[in-house]
């Protein structure tokens, strides 16, 4: 068993590319079942999180692949980036 401040230190790598997505910032409980449904990693805005808003990243627990005594493996595909306002390729 674990606390939930012991998972906000581990860092989240997604295993589909080797990245580190950030830190546990919540976690979603289903209180009926007793079950995590899902874990929240908050993502600073542009220009070191002083400038835009917080991005959230949704992992369900099924998504989970290991959670080790640093990190926590996790298999989840980021969505592709728009493209920038104005460019087309052609």
């Amino acid at each position: 068993m674990g606390r939930i401040s012991d998972f906000q230190l581990k860092d989240i790598v997604n295993v589909a590319n080797g990245k580190k997505l950030g830190n546990i910032s919540d976690i979603n409980l289903n209180l009926t079942a007793g079950t995590i449904e899902s874990i929240v990693i908050s993502r600073a805005g542009k220009i070191l999180g002083l400038f835009g808003k917080e991005e959230e990243i949704v992992i369900p627990w099924a998504q989970i692949v290991k959670i080790g005594e640093d990190v926590i493996l996790v298999r989840h595909s980021m969505q592709s980036l728009p493209t920038e306002a104005g460019a087309r390729e052609e």
